[in-house]
């Protein structure tokens, strides 16, 4: 591959994913604006700033936490004299209006941008197996797809129009707080009643109640109280809260959406950088 590529965002989910790219792709630039040398993965280029490692790349992966980070990145590629060529691929959360502004600031341009939110968690992206949903342009995913297969077990193709990756990611991120939040409650009932927690999961987990929290958080996160998914509480509070603006948008039911919300707000307003399985410990304690 001769394109030169470039890694923005070294954080829980943007490190492993870089230090997986970089197995792949020789000279990866990396950049994180709250520091870089420290967080740069093994044998990669630190990109001295924004500026630096736009200039450098054709190619810009980049996974932040929100849209106004995404858009500080879009602004640092427009000032740059020489972007016509640029391909951009967002594997970042920002919701729906916020990835149509970013497509509208780039209309007039000849920037490729591409909306790949992914989901795995951190323990997903060290061992490559997140999955990343597309939403671009297909032949760019099909000449790209060898670079995702570094970092990435699942890539589906979402749809042809950026902001329809950025739907399938809040509808997962929805149901995976509905199922921490459930599960939560009925674990709570049975415990109360003397039932023994791996128990209840050992049936759970070979009956119709399985779910994603009953399969892997709660043996593994919270039966252990290690409460370590690797995903913040204040990011599931914000996809929430993307969601539930989504649902309104396109008026559609929210009941059960409102009142894991309310959950989730009092968990980030208790454990602000906390994992988002300690939520189990807010619905405990109510």
């Amino acid at each position: 591959m001769t394109k030169k590529i470039g890694f923005v965002g070294l954080g829980d989910m943007g490190k492993p994913m870089a230090s997986n790219l970089k197995n792949y792709v020789n000279n990866l630039m990396v950049y994180d604006i709250a520091g870089t040398k420290d967080r740069a993965p093994k044998n990669t280029i630190v990109a001295h700033s924004m500026a630096n490692l736009v200039e450098y790349t054709d190619i810009i992966f980049m996974s932040v936490p929100d849209s106004e980070s995404s858009m500080n990145v879009i602004d640092e590629v427009l000032k740059n004299n020489e972007n016509t060529s640029k391909v951009i691929i967002n594997l970042s959360t920002i919701g729906v209006v916020e990835t149509q502004q970013i497509i509208n600031t780039l209309d007039a341009t000849h920037v490729t941008y591409i909306d790949a939110p992914v989901s795995g968690g951190k323990s997903g992206a060290i061992d490559a197996s997140i999955t990343v949903m597309w939403s671009g342009s297909k032949t760019v995913l099909d000449e790209l797809e060898p670079y995702l297969n570094s970092f990435a077990k699942s890539i589906i193709f979402i749809g042809k129009n950026p902001g329809q990756g950025q739907v399938m990611k809040l509808m997962n991120n929805f149901l995976s707080a509905v199922a921490m939040s459930a599960t939560s409650e009925a674990i709570l009932l049975g415990l109360k009643n003397n039932l023994d927690m791996k128990t209840m999961l050992e049936v759970l987990n070979v009956s119709t109640g399985k779910n994603s929290a009953s399969l892997d958080k709660f043996p593994n996160r919270i039966a252990t109280s290690t409460f370590d998914a690797g995903f913040r509480m204040s990011l599931m509070n914000k996809d929430l809260e993307l969601y539930i603006n989504d649902t309104v948008k396109n008026d559609i039911p929210k009941d059960i959406a409102d009142v894991v919300k309310n959950y989730f707000q009092s968990g980030m307003d208790r454990f602000p950088e906390g994992d988002f399985t300690e939520i189990y410990k807010v619905i405990r304690d109510k």
